[in-house]
């Protein structure tokens, strides 16, 4: 909300009208978005805005106030492409993808202005939402992460530093003597 670029004057002031107007809850959630996953082997968790919570394997949940979106994993959008969510047999499968989504309606239900709804798979043209949002831990400029594919998580290409480096950098500004 200090930061403009990329908006327009009129979105700017929407932005901070609706942050000066709602409560605490809806305000943190504008200020740091929440990420939710979604997977077979546990209950809904909240995990790290970070590059490192986008695995194949989980449905991720990400509310920003503005915007809700769902985003599915690489393996679980294939799982759909082979139509697992269509098949009796797999009954839990199509369960399991009914989750976030009944979760987005009733957000959506509730809150004013209406958020945009956002369904995509990793890797498509819509889940730059969610890239735009966590933090970049994994990012081309380091070679390990890249020649390796990462401890886990996506590759953000971008010339933003990590949260992690930034800290780094804070800690050994207040250590060294001036």
């Amino acid at each position: 909300f200090l930061q403009c670029f990329n908006n327009s004057p009129d979105e700017t002031i929407f932005y901070r009208y609706a942050l000066d107007r709602e409560n605490t809850i809806n305000s943190c959630v504008m200020i740091q978005p929440v990420l939710y996953s979604y997977s077979f082997d546990s209950a809904p968790q909240p995990v790290l805005l970070d590059s490192s919570s986008i695995k194949p394997d989980v449905i991720l949940f990400l509310d920003t106030y503005f915007h809700v979106l769902i985003c599915l994993g690489e393996t679980i959008s294939l799982w759909i492409k082979q139509g697992y969510d269509k098949d009796p047999n797999y009954a839990s499968f199509s369960q399991f993808l009914e989750a976030p989504v009944y979760e987005a309606q009733e957000i959506i239900r509730d809150r004013m202005p209406v958020p945009r709804y956002i369904y995509t798979e990793n890797g498509a043209s819509q889940a730059r939402f969610l890239s735009a949002k966590v933090n970049p831990s994994q990012t081309y400029t380091n070679p390990n992460d890249w020649q390796s594919g990462g401890a886990g998580g996506v590759m953000v290409l971008t010339d933003e530093i990590s949260l992690q480096a930034f800290i780094d950098h804070l800690k050994k500004l207040v250590v060294t003597p001036t």
